[in-house]
């Protein structure tokens, strides 16, 4: 029931909003790059109110999708395809796809994969964009390109991609390609079924270090002893990440680490990797630490270590 008081929105407005609605679906701008006298115009005032129809964000049109694909611009195609999120365009696929392994920036090919995701028609079937991903990633003979589909399989969400990056991590000759595999899991929610672990105890530090940021992305992985055995990693980095991880876990698996994080936050020769060490002691909370704490406090050359021992100790 309406209430008396109750003020309806008059026809024009009506109106409008179905024929920025009709617009939406058939590819066409609502916006400042296709007005129509009493159309396009009016359906965008009704959306923004009277302001100047080039200061209004407009639906992009399949046209306008191509051309920013090809004109290398990160802004431009950001903007297209952002603005292009429900537009389908069946030819504009193919210039969409060559963008998941554009060279020259990450956060071009990011955008592009989240579009495609987002198609109903072109890209999940057989032989279409997705298997394509798939298939370049195992067997593809340039690395770059491999480490790029890997990616773009994260970006794209869907669970296939966790055996597809699984198995890269498990055969791929490159590390980078290995790296960009274990970054996948990170986005895929996924260890891979013991994938991420191997990803741990890789040879290469780059893949050490995507492993470990993407276990600390899962909703839970609980392999903590991985994560400690790379508290003696030769890479200063990888010691200070898998530190870092241990405090972040804090699940009863991570409290067996506390040895391994007690050796290193007194023993360590880089600074960083002791004051990750004593952050994540205070993390855990384990009353074992205190007295190594207080000597650290007192004793520690950085002055930035002893402070952090401090803290830690506030919080056991």
């Amino acid at each position: 029931m309406i209430k008396k008081n109750t003020k309806l929105p008059s026809t024009g407005l009506l109106l409008a909003a179905l024929l920025a609605a009709g617009s939406l679906l058939s590819g066409q701008n609502a916006g400042a790059d296709d007005m129509t006298p009493g159309g396009s115009v009016a359906a965008t005032q009704a959306v923004y109110g009277n302001i100047p129809p080039d200061q209004a964000e407009g639906i992009s049109t399949g046209d306008r999708i191509k051309s920013a694909a090809a004109s290398g611009s990160m802004m431009a195609i950001w903007e297209a395809l952002e603005h292009g999120e429900r537009v389908e365009c069946l030819d504009c696929i193919p210039s969409v796809e060559r963008l998941i392994y554009d060279p020259s920036a990450p956060r071009t090919r990011e955008i592009a994969a989240w579009w495609l995701r987002r198609r109903i028609f072109g890209v999940w079937g057989s032989g279409e964009v997705y298997e394509r991903t798939v298939n370049t990633l195992a067997s593809d003979p340039d690395p770059q390109k491999r480490a790029y589909a890997a990616e773009a399989l994260g970006e794209f969400l869907a669970a296939p991609g966790v055996d597809a990056v699984s198995a890269a991590i498990d055969r791929d000759s490159d590390p980078n390609v290995r790296a960009s595999a274990a970054k996948a899991l990170g986005r895929l929610n996924s260890d891979g079924n013991g994938a991420l672990t191997k990803a741990l105890g890789d040879a290469d530090a780059r893949v050490k270090l995507a492993a470990i940021h993407s276990a600390g992305k899962l909703n839970r992985f609980s392999d903590a002893a991985a994560v400690a055995r790379l508290t003696t990693d030769g890479d200063a980095r990888v010691r200070r990440n898998a530190a870092e991880l241990l405090g972040a876990m804090r699940t009863q698996e991570s409290l067996s680490a506390v040895d391994s994080l007690m050796n290193i936050a007194k023993n360590d020769p880089d600074a960083n990797v002791r004051n990750a060490a004593c952050h994540s002691l205070g993390a855990m909370h384990d009353a074992r630490a205190r007295s190594l704490l207080e000597d650290i406090s007192r004793t520690d050359v950085n002055g930035l270590v002893r402070d952090q021992a401090l803290i830690a100790l506030r919080r056991l």
